[in-house]
């Protein structure tokens, strides 16, 4: 399928599966090897283990290793990306907040989990791995 395509499909179930409208505009993919997300995901942690990660700027980076996979966990992962940057446009939460972070990968989580029961047609557990806000 047109990686365009695509991404207005899964663009599509990130809208129906949350409350947040179509924006009818796409966020722009790009491809990133592992070190770019060590130093801007993981804040230079080097066991950073991120698939993917939205720079809360329109712009959602997937790891290298990911560009030709079409399985539904890194179609799931996309659409966690998607509803970040639904999140993003919302203007619904502080981005520098971090109760509202956590509040964010929640929910984006749970749209994943249900995306991926909806497709694949059973639960995958998904663990969540953000630090917690300080205090």
């Amino acid at each position: 399928m047109d990686p365009t395509k695509l991404l207005s499909v899964l663009l599509s179930w990130a809208v129906q599966l949350t409350s947040y409208p179509h924006p009818h505009i796409l966020p722009v993919i790009e491809y990133k090897n592992n070190d770019f997300f060590v130093q801007y995901a993981c804040n230079g942690k080097r066991n950073c283990r991120v698939a993917a990660w939205y720079n809360n700027d329109g712009i959602i980076n997937i790891n290298n290793v990911l560009k030709d996979q079409t399985d539904p966990m890194t179609r799931g992962i996309i659409v966690h990306e998607l509803v970040h940057y639904l999140q993003d446009l919302s203007g619904k939460f502080d981005n520098k907040d971090c109760q509202d972070q956590q509040v964010r990968e929640r929910e984006a989580y749970a749209i994943q989990r249900a995306y991926l029961h909806t497709v694949a047609g059973a639960f995958i557990a998904i663990y969540m791995d953000f630090p917690p806000c300080p205090g």
